[in-house]
């Protein structure tokens, strides 16, 4: 039996560092909606790595870069 994993949450640099995009498109992809985030604050979201690239390759039907 497989143990679930632990969500791991990074900030918006490490996301657009890890997909080639920049922090912008990022911010973008927050507006709307396209991408999972928590908000801790109105300044500060974090992120899931991974969800955030099944999101985009369920979107976009092709897998996101992987840096």
């Amino acid at each position: 039996m497989n143990a679930p994993t632990e969500a791991h949450f990074v900030k918006k640099a490490e996301v657009a560092r890890a997909l080639g995009v920049s922090a912008r498109t990022v911010d973008s992809w927050i507006a709307k909606r396209m991408i999972p985030y928590v908000a801790v604050s109105p300044r500060l979201h974090l992120f899931d790595l991974e969800e955030v690239k099944a999101a985009l390759r369920e979107k976009y039907g092709v897998s996101a870069a992987d840096r």
